[in-house]
């Protein structure tokens, strides 16, 4: 027999053949032949390639056929998933789920059926979003895990076939993805300098907000963390604040939740300036028990804790003297004035992103900076090794000098 090209080969008689094997729909389908349908052999090599590609076609739709595939439409797919794929989601999740599917979705996908869409359709899709309605790119990203969540759901189901998922999902050159992003929205770390930081210490210092800033610059805290860290996950002793809850609205009421991943479960140790402050600040929560005792009974506020249960607001970290709550919303005051009195933009997120900054500066093993920020992929905390900081460029510089 002669060297096989592409499946097809020459007999000794100088006739023709066919090899194929190949996997539709998760089944592997092995067929050879050197005669057709009517016993007879294939006198050229053309006419053996061609009978090969009809036997692969002709493979192709006998799975398909024996197959069972229910067909619904996409909004058929979501109502469905609502109903039983999202259980043990995080409120914050559901909300925005909704309100894209509720928003959006559903006016252009929502009487369509799920396996009579492209990729191509749903990338223009997304194209139209990013370019022509002007959204983020973070936003417009919110709408391709909706499509990968909504197939998915829909192949577990049975209302796709492999090779149809396979290629809205899975193959790399076919798989529905993300416009490329336009240069003014690659996203940047924003790191504040030693002087801006010089500038934001003497701001809060002795403010309501004081150990929610303390918590931003020496942690890394997000705002929900920060806000949602009771007294009893501190440990002064040993010098470690444990994160395994935050602070949400949920339909208006302030409530103490799960973060929104595993990583941000995680133990924070305290340098020695906030353990310093926290012990000043527990010394003062005692005194405040006793002097605003009235006070603190008639202003505290009853929340829901991770678990169900109802508990102070005296006993958050960030509570005021008097009882009263703080919430994420209690830095938006502080960050419009110091706009207008510093000239600084300030963000409390930016605090995490110069945390992480500083650390990697000092060379902070990535892994343990990884834990520290609770982040779940190690490249997403690389990025702060090659975020570019005031700091860093002086370095640079120095180092150009000394060539």
């Amino acid at each position: 027999m002669a060297k096989e090209t592409n499946g097809v080969f020459q007999n000794k008689d100088n006739s023709w053949g066919f090899r194929f094997t190949a996997v539709i729909d998760g089944k592997q389908i092995t067929k050879r032949k050197t005669k057709d349908e009517n016993g007879q052999k294939y006198p050229t090599k053309k006419a053996a390639a061609k009978a090969r590609e009809a036997a692969i076609a002709k493979a192709h739709i006998e799975v398909k056929q024996k197959q069972k595939i229910f067909r619904r439409t996409m909004a058929d797919v979501y109502k469905e998933y609502c109903e039983s794929g999202r259980t043990g989601k995080a409120y914050q999740t559901i909300k925005k789920q909704d309100s894209l599917w509720n928003n959006h979705i559903s006016a252009r996908f929502g009487k369509r059926y799920v396996d009579d869409i492209s990729a191509a359709e749903i990338v223009d899709y997304l194209s139209e979003l990013y370019f022509t309605e002007g959204y983020s790119f973070q936003y417009t990203e919110s709408f391709l895990k909706m499509f990968y969540l909504i197939f998915g759901q829909a192949y577990s189901r049975n209302y796709l076939d492999v090779d149809t998922y396979n290629k809205l999902c899975v193959n790399k050159s076919t798989k529905i993805s993300m416009p490329k992003m336009k240069a003014e929205d690659d996203t940047e770390i924003v790191a504040f300098s030693r002087e801006e930081l010089s500038a934001l210490d003497e701001y809060f210092k002795g403010t309501n907000a004081e150990t929610a800033y303390l918590l931003g610059r020496y942690c890394g805290l997000r705002i929900n963390e920060c806000f949602g860290l009771k007294w009893s996950n501190v440990d002064i002793e040993a010098g470690t604040i444990t994160i395994d809850r935050q602070m949400q609205y949920q339909n208006g009421l302030i409530k103490l939740v799960a973060p929104k991943t595993h990583n941000a479960k995680r133990t924070l140790f305290m340098c020695a300036a906030l353990k310093e402050h926290f012990k000043t600040l527990a010394e003062k929560r005692k005194s405040d028990e006793q002097e605003f005792a009235a006070l603190r009974e008639q202003n505290q506020r009853m929340i829901e804790d991770i678990d169900g249960k109802k508990i102070s607001s005296t006993e958050l970290v960030n509570c005021l003297y008097d009882g009263k709550i703080q919430t994420v919303n209690s830095m938006k005051y502080p960050t419009r004035e110091i706009k207008i009195k510093l000239g600084i933009d300030f963000k409390y997120h930016y605090l995490r992103h110069t945390y992480g900054t500083l650390m990697a500066e000092m060379n902070t093993p990535t892994h343990l900076l990884c834990n520290q920020m609770g982040h779940g992929n190690i490249q997403v905390t690389q990025r702060y090794y090659i975020a570019t900081s005031r700091t860093g460029i002086d370095v640079l510089q120095s180092n150009i000098d000394k060539l």
